[in-house]
C-alpha cells in the first residue's frame, strides 16, 4: 500500500500517527499541512479532508479519511508487520484501548488544547486570548490527569492499562 499522511507537527494527533508508523517501518509520505497558515483551509486540502483538520491519509491515491484515532487502527490491522502490543487481536483488549482512547478526546484533550489555545495560540488563529476558557479548561486538565493516575495506569506495567509495552492508545492520537 501507498501511503501519505497529510499532518502538521505541531498538531498531537499528526504526531502519533507518525511516530506510529515511523516505530512500525510503515513507509508513508509526509504531506505538511501548515494549520498556523490556514492550509487545513484549502480548497485542495478540504478535498482530502472536508472538516479541515489534521491529520488525514491517502492510500494507494484513492481511499481518504481522516480521525487520528481511526487511522491509528486502520494502520495497525492494515499494514503487515506490526507488532500485536499496539493493537492486540484479542477482543477484549482492543475494547480497553479504544476505551482509552475515546476518553482521551472527551477529556484530557479537550482540556490541554483549551489551555494552549487560550494562553498562547489563539492570536494565530485571529482569536484574543481568553483566561477565562483557558481556567476552565485547566480543571478538565487536572481532573483529567488526576484520572490518568488513579485509573488508566493501573497495573505493574508502564504504559496505560497496565501494558509493558505501549497501544496506541498511550499514542493518544
Amino acid at each position: 500500500m501507498k501511503l501519505k499522511v497529510f499532518a502538521d507537527r505541531g498538531s498531537q494527533p499528526s504526531r502519533a500517527v507518525l511516530i506510529l508508523c515511523k516505530a512500525n517501518g510503515i513507509e508513508f509520505e509526509e504531506v505538511q499541512i501548515q494549520l498556523a497558515k490556514g492550509e487545513h483551509k484549502s480548497p485542495e486540502y478540504e478535498a482530502i479532508n472536508p472538516m479541515k483538520q489534521v491529520p488525514a491519509i491517502e492510500v494507494d491515491g484513492k481511499f481518504r479519511f481522516f480521525e487520528s484515532h481511526a487511522i491509528l487502527r486502520f494502520l495497525a490491522t492494515a499494514f503487515p508487520g506490526i507488532a500485536e502490543h499496539w493493537y492486540p487481536a484479542d477482543v477484549f483488549k482492543r475494547a480497553q484501548i479504544d476505551s482509552a482512547l475515546d476518553w482521551h478526546h472527551s477529556t484530557i484533550r479537550r482540556g490541554s488544547v483549551g489551555v494552549v489555545i487560550n494562553t498562547t495560540l489563539a492570536p494565530l488563529f485571529g482569536r484574543p486570548l481568553d483566561p477565562q476558557a483557558a481556567a476552565e479548561a485547566e480543571k478538565l486538565l487536572s481532573a483529567s490527569l488526576a484520572k490518568i493516575e488513579s485509573f488508566w495506569l493501573k497495573g505493574d506495567g508502564p504504559f496505560l492499562l497496565g501494558n509493558s509495552e505501549p497501544s496506541i492508545a498511550d499514542l493518544r492520537g
